[in-house]
């Protein structure tokens, strides 16, 4: 019984933590990012597969579980996703690692060869190029429009969510995101 209630415990000591520290970093928005909504109650993301850069392997959100995650969707033919795309690879370049990812993730009907074409013509190099083309995962996370930035927490839960396109390379993106994954700087 007292392992239970420790449980119990624990676990609502944690969610209380995680609400404060969503509240920390929601504090911290400026510019662009005050177009950024947090979750009052987050809940957890699609896990339908998406293609990845192979054209045939099949990834699912899921398999960033433990990580913070910046999940942009995004199309070939989007203006301004092209103007923030080498932004949010700054970001996977400044924090990039064992506790955050970008991952970007194509959606609708948006060719392979487009999409390197794409990465090329903007000088991105860094950044996945994955495959919604059947819209499956955007779909189930109700993007309606393009660009949609989503950060996801290592539970799996969408925390947040941008419409539109943003600076991701400003000190207010950079800060939320250090106040999220705890890195230094």
């Amino acid at each position: 019984m007292k392992q239970l209630l420790a449980a119990i415990l624990y676990m609502a000591l944690a969610a209380g933590a995680n609400a404060a520290d969503l509240e920390a970093a929601a504090s911290l928005r400026d510019g662009d990012m005050k177009k950024l909504n947090f979750a009052p109650d987050p809940a957890p993301v699609s896990d339908a597969a998406f293609l990845l850069e192979d054209g045939t392997t099949e990834g699912r959100l899921s398999d960033y579980r433990g990580k913070w995650v910046l999940l942009n969707f995004w199309a070939t033919w989007c203006a301004p996703c092209r103007k923030e795309m080498p932004m949010l690879a700054e970001l996977q370049t400044e924090f990039g690692g064992e506790t955050f990812e970008v991952v970007t993730l194509a959606t609708g009907r948006n060719s392979p060869q487009g999409i390197a074409r794409f990465f090329d013509e903007i000088g991105v190099d860094n950044l996945p190029q994955f495959r919604d083309p059947q819209s499956a995962v955007a779909r189930e996370m109700a993007v309606l429009g393009l660009p949609v930035t989503v950060i996801v927490d290592p539970e799996g839960r969408e925390v947040a969510r941008l419409l539109g396109d943003a600076d991701w390379a400003s000190d207010s993106a950079k800060a939320i995101l250090r106040s999220l994954i705890g890195a230094e700087g």
